[in-house]
């Protein structure tokens, strides 16, 4: 299932999820709209509140001064979190509504690089509780996606990862590099943004 997909099978109330600025609202983080100010200098991850193209596109990390603000209509400026970046499946059962984590990766990325530039992601086997977000779905889902920074929720999908499948490890192929594999691993064609496949063992 594609985001847009995931958009179209939503249920109404539950159109909360693809913003990013109403999640960390709700989340209780330091957050606000184009035309807000920041409460102190400092940086800030700026993105879009919506993208439902995802890949990170038209995120970054911007110095705020006090009192001034973003002005980028349909972006949002909150706090930065430090620590991993983990991305963790949850497999819903809609009779009991009970929720079972399932593949969860881990990503990495040169600091140095844009924010959609991730080196590499591999399986890990870190739990991650997320109960409190699934008594406030309304509709009926069999999967969510969750990824976190240090522990902090900064985005929900309303589907699965289906980039990892059945491989421990994937590193992105972007466009200009090669695609011939390292030892162990295969080439696997798929193109998104910047991006033209994976690496996957």
């Amino acid at each position: 299932m594609k985001e847009e997909d995931a958009w179209h099978n939503c249920h109404p109330d539950d159109a909360w999820v693809f913003d990013k600025l109403v999640l960390s609202r709700k989340l209780g983080y330091i957050c606000g709209p184009a035309d807000v100010a920041v409460p102190e200098s400092n940086y800030y991850v700026v993105r879009p509140c919506v993208n439902l193209a995802g890949m990170s596109i038209g995120a970054e990390i911007q110095y705020l001064e006090i009192d001034t603000w973003i002005d980028q209509p349909g972006y949002f400026w909150c706090e930065m979190f430090k620590g991993r970046h983990l991305s963790a499946d949850y497999e819903i059962d809609s009779a009991s509504r009970s929720i079972q984590q399932g593949l969860t990766v881990e990503g990495f990325r040169d600091l140095n690089q844009p924010l959609w530039k991730f080196l590499r992601w591999i399986r890990v086997y870190d739990e991650l509780k997320i109960n409190f977000i699934l008594k406030q779905l309304k509709g009926s889902y069999k999967a969510i996606n969750c990824e976190f920074i240090g522990g902090k929720l900064i985005e929900m999908h309303l589907r699965a990862n289906e980039d990892m499948g059945n491989y421990n490890e994937v590193i992105p192929v972007w466009k200009g590099e090669s695609t011939t594999p390292p030892d162990g691993f295969v080439y696997i064609e798929d193109e998104d943004f910047n991006r033209i496949g994976f690496f996957k063992r």
